[in-house]
Order: C-alpha cells, then sequence, then structure tokens
C-alpha cells in the first residue's frame, strides 16, 4: 500500500495552538520534510517526539518532489511542515502537493494556525469576501506597481511583511492608494508581544514608527478594500476627511476624498466644510 502526504499546520508562535491531530500525525510518520529542520527539530523535541527530517525548501523542493511521490508510493507516510503556521500559504509545498495529486498520491490536510486567517477573524475588517496577497515585492519600484493592481479591489487584502521592510511598505502605501486608505496591522499574532495597529495609512504608519518594538516580529498588513461607488459610509468619509484637513483646504481634501471612496465631490465637500467649522469652535 502507498503511503500519504500529511500537510501539517503548526503552531505560528503559541505551542498550545499545536492541535492533538497534528501531533498524533506527526508522531507516526515515516519522515517529516520541513522547510528548517533545525525548527521543526525544536518543535518535535518541545512535543517529545524524535522523527528523521530532510529540508523541503524554496531552492530544492521541485527537484526533491519527484523522490518523495517515490517514497510515498513506496508506502511511506511523510509530514510536510514549515517554520510556522500553514503550509503553501506563503511557504514552500506547492510543486511537492501538485505532483503527489497528479501521482495519484493521497494529500490530507492536517488543520493548524494560519497567521492571515486568525489576522482576518480579529481586525474587525469585513472578512465576508478577502483576498490573501501574499509578500509584497522587496523592492519599492515593483511594490508601488504591485499595489496599483490590488488597490482597486474592492474587499479586504490580506498580506505578510517582514520587520525590516514594513515602514517603506507604508510609505509605498500612502504615495500609491493615499495616507487616509484605512488599514490593520497585527505583529507577533499568539506570542507574548502580539500587538495592533488601526487607522489610516498614515496612522498606522507613525504608531509603528513610535514603537520601539516595531522592528521585531512578523507582520500580516490588512487593508481595507476600496468602497464601490453607492457604499459611502459616513463614519469612513469623516474620518478620510479629518485627516485630509490637516494638510489641505477643504476643496482639494474633498476631492481627494471624492477619489478614494468614490464619493460625490459635492457632499464631501459639505462634510469637510461641517469638520473645519467644527474644529473652529472648539476653544
Amino acid at each position: 500500500m502507498q503511503g500519504k502526504l500529511y500537510v501539517v499546520g503548526t503552531p505560528i508562535g503559541n505551542l498550545d495552538d499545536m492541535v492533538p491531530r497534528a501531533t498524533q500525525v506527526l508522531q507516526f510518520v515515516d519522515l517529516v520534510l520541513a522547510e528548517d529542520t533545525r525548527h521543526s527539530g525544536q518543535l518535535l523535541a518541545q512535543l517529545g517526539l524524535s522523527k528523521p527530517l530532510k529540508s523541503c525548501h524554496d531552492h530544492n523542493e521541485k527537484e526533491l518532489a519527484g523522490q518523495v511521490v517515490d517514497w510515498l508510493r513506496q508506502g511511506k507516510n511523510i509530514a510536510l511542515v514549515s517554520d510556522a503556521g500553514t503550509p503553501l500559504i506563503s511557504d514552500p509545498g506547492f510543486n511537492l502537493v501538485r505532483l503527489a495529486r497528479e501521482q495519484g498520491v493521497e494529500v490530507v490536510p492536517v488543520p493548524g494556525a494560519c497567521a492571515a486567517i486568525l489576522a482576518l477573524s480579529a481586525a474587525g475588517l469585513p472578512a465576508d469576501r478577502f483576498s490573501f496577497v501574499g509578500f509584497p515585492p522587496a523592492k519599492s519600484g515593483p511594490r508601488k506597481t504591485w499595489l496599483q493592481e490590488i488597490g482597486h479591489l474592492q474587499h479586504t487584502l490580506v498580506a505578510y511583511e517582514a520587520p525590516h521592510r514594513i515602514l517603506d511598505l507604508l510609505d509605498d502605501l500612502i504615495a500609491v492608494l493615499g495616507s487616509a486608505r484605512f488599514l490593520v496591522v497585527g505583529r507577533e499574532l499568539t506570542k507574548r508581544y502580539e500587538s495592533w495597529y488601526r487607522g489610516t495609512a498614515q496612522e498606522v504608519r507613525d504608531q509603528l514608527a513610535a514603537d520601539p518594538q516595531h522592528l521585531r516580529g512578523e507582520f500580516v498588513v490588512l487593508l481595507q478594500g476600496e468602497p464601490s461607488q453607492g457604499e459611502l459610509d459616513a463614519a469612513e468619509l469623516h474620518r478620510y476627511l479629518k485627516v485630509l484637513l490637516e494638510e489641505l483646504p477643504p476643496s482639494r481634501a474633498a476631492a481627494i476624498a471624492a477619489k478614494l471612496l468614490g464619493a460625490p465631490k459635492q457632499t464631501c465637500y459639505q462634510v469637510a466644510l461641517a469638520i473645519q467649522q467644527a474644529s473652529s469652535e472648539v476653544p
């Protein structure tokens, strides 16, 4: 009988998030394929397990996939894990899983943590429809093009980002989509220093820049979708205009808000005047 390939989700920080079924699978398989064998070796040790480990990462996966499928067809049961979370979600494993499927090998998903889904569940942004867009390009030029391509989408966007690029991403996001675009950033999810940042792009950028811990950990960035015509949210319009009016006159602020939100320019202008008047009345 041929073996099975188990795609096993692992914790993204808190070991208590390891589900019993995943532990049981790792206990009985013949081999564990790991993105980083040192990291996964520590996880196995924490679980009280000792298993043969073999590296499976972006640089060797295509060459390794054929050999792994041969082992599976010979009857070995094999688990695929990533450094954290669910394999294939911005992690290696696609080529192996595809080849296994093509060769008639059974692939069994074993649920576990996924940073994108965890962040989406707690961000307070619409989750009925969303796109996971992975890691942004590392360089500013391609990253701005990427933002232009996805920025018009009208549903929540979920991305991952490394700590040394998070401020650069927000700078480019402000340049391309405007400082008033609403977003949520989660850092170090499930870990001791889990942190959340919510607000306009500029507000979140300022929060992170002021936080001495912001260059540590891993980030999930959730970008609110661009509102469609006729779906104007009064609170959202007020928030956009309040930020814009800090730097611009009402007419210019209204024009930008109308473009960002797809709202009538005259409506935006009237709200901008009301905000300005209210601000001038504050003692």
